[in-house]
């Protein structure tokens, strides 16, 4: 989630793999990642083209990235789980 954007979780890993797929790239041709926008990948989930057309897509899609970064189980990470290991 990213304000009142819902989106689901394999989802969003997708993107990140998008997103991270993108760092491998010759770094003096490098876009800041701050103002990258997968908007041009044929892979990326449809989910997502909506968000395209906003003018705050990158900072959106960077927070994203960000979010499915955590090493948290998916149960744990949900607030009604009652423990995990």
């Amino acid at each position: 989630q990213d304000g009142d954007l819902k989106f689901p979780l394999e989802s969003v890993k997708k993107l990140k793999e998008l997103m991270d797929g993108n760092r491998h790239i010759n770094p003096r041709m490098m876009v800041p990642m701050a103002s990258y926008s997968p908007c041009q990948e044929k892979h990326l989930p449809e989910e997502f083209r909506p968000v395209c057309k906003r003018e705050d897509a990158p900072m959106i899609f960077r927070r994203l990235s960000l979010a499915a970064e955590d090493d948290l189980c998916e149960i744990c990470a949900n607030a009604a789980c009652a423990g995990c290991f």
